[in-house]
């Protein structure tokens, strides 16, 4: 089966509606059966590439994720920006985005992200006057830092496929991050302030510090975690394992919102979550070996190579081709397809795979918020009852936010990759 007929067949069997990891699995094991090669093969390939320390952060961050979002920690940072910021033209809305920014820097997960915020953000929006759309597209939009802001599941996985360094991808993320945040902290203020929100009282001395001391748990992790990372003294799995750990804990004994009854059915829903990420991994693993062996990477590498194709012009084939994908795969499903096909010609034609990382994810981010998949729309909705449509229509204006990030990432390459070069070296 040559490579024209094994895109037929990927692209019929997505649309008939098997999950991904049924479609890349299945494909792969009759491409490997046709060509007679022992199916045996696979499963050493599976120890080889899935035994990692690595990717045991994975599950751990996934837990991280849950426990910050059910245990009270969302809510003492939303409280600690509200202290801070809530005074401002679109106090809230500021809000959202430096309690999303913090939450991303632990949890590693748009989509709990964009739930915890919102659970407590929506409602707090609505009863200050602002309107349906602009709360809940902007928390949408804001739950998206969450795979960009370090660490990321994404950059994780992504590490993982590309065989590159994570504390490099993680650094690389850190400044398109920042500058996400602050464009859509720009863009609140000035849609605050054409709509007339109404402005937070200010906060009583006293009140001020009591909410700064009970955020510092919160504050904390995230330092911990990632200062851990980049002092060398942990490990990723290992700050991973802090993470999860400290998350419980802080939950449980601190702020008490997750009882001892609930640690269970938590750990039980984060490890639901992590099996389906595996189960994608293995099936890509297998495509991406197939591709290699078959010798179809190197035949599309070629064509590129004898098109004479300029990098820049390839990159922008490649974020339409995402923007694409994103709009009727989900996220995790995209990056497993799209990496083993274009990163070895991203690289064959000189652009730096830590580069390439950052502009996939910033494409994600757009998946997660457009229709008809986009995730954080469909979690908005359920738990604001707000509708799709109106959800879309407020996160409109951030999905042209993320796109304008996205040309300046993509062209100017020295955004993602000065500071972990500053770090690491060239």
């Amino acid at each position: 089966m040559n490579g024209p007929s094994v895109a037929i067949a990927f692209l019929l069997l997505l649309a008939i509606g098997l999950p991904i990891y049924l479609v890349l699995g299945g494909l792969s094991v009759v491409l490997y059966w046709m060509k007679e090669t022992p199916l045996i093969s696979l499963a050493q390939l599976y120890g080889d590439r899935l035994n990692s320390i690595t990717v045991v952060s994975i599950p751990l961050f996934v837990i991280a994720a849950a426990f910050m979002q059910k245990g009270g920690i969302a809510k003492a940072l939303i409280e600690w920006a509200q202290v801070w910021v809530g005074r401002l033209s679109g106090g809230l809305a500021i809000v959202c985005i430096l309690a999303t920014t913090v939450f991303a820097a632990i949890s590693g997960s748009s989509t709990a992200t964009a739930m915890a915020m919102g659970m407590v953000l929506i409602p707090a929006m609505l009863r200050q006057g602002y309107s349906e759309s602009f709360a809940a597209g902007t928390v949408s939009a804001a739950g998206t830092l969450g795979i960009l802001i370090p660490p990321s599941l994404v950059f994780i996985l992504y590490a993982i496929i590309a065989e590159q360094s994570i504390p490099r991808l993680f650094l690389a993320g850190v400044i398109p991050g920042l500058l996400q945040a602050l464009l859509f902290v720009a863009y609140g203020m000035w849609h605050a302030s054409k709509a007339s929100y109404p402005r937070a009282d200010p906060v009583p001395r006293d009140e001020f510090i009591r909410v700064n001391k009970r955020a510092i748990p919160a504050v904390a992790i995230p330092v911990v975690v990632l200062g851990g990372i980049y002092s060398g003294l942990l490990t990723v799995s290992e700050a991973a394992g802090f993470a999860a750990a400290l998350s419980i804990l802080v939950s449980i004994f601190i702020y008490r919102e997750c009882k001892f009854s609930e640690v269970i059915p938590t750990l039980t829903e984060a490890l639901k979550l992590s099996s389906v990420l595996f189960f994608i991994m293995i099936g890509a693993i297998s495509f991406s070996h197939w591709l290699i062996a078959s010798g179809v990477s190197d035949e599309i590498v070629a064509f590129f190579d004898n098109s004479n194709i300029k990098p820049w012009q390839f990159l922008m084939m490649v974020n339409v081709l995402l923007i694409l994908l994103g709009t009727f795969l989900e996220v995790f499903g995209v990056l497993f397809i799209a990496v083993p096909v274009l990163l070895p010609i991203a690289i064959a034609l000189g652009v730096d795979p830590i580069h390439f990382g950052v502009i996939l994810v910033i494409n994600m981010e757009l998946a997660f918020i457009t229709p008809p998949v986009g995730l954080n729309l469909f979690v908005m909705q359920s738990i604001s009852n707000i509708s799709i449509s109106n959800i879309f229509r407020g996160v409109l204006p951030y999905i042209g936010i993320l796109l304008f990030l996205l040309i300046i990432v993509t062209y100017i390459p020295a955004v993602s990759l000065w500071l972990p070069n500053l770090v690491y070296g060239e």
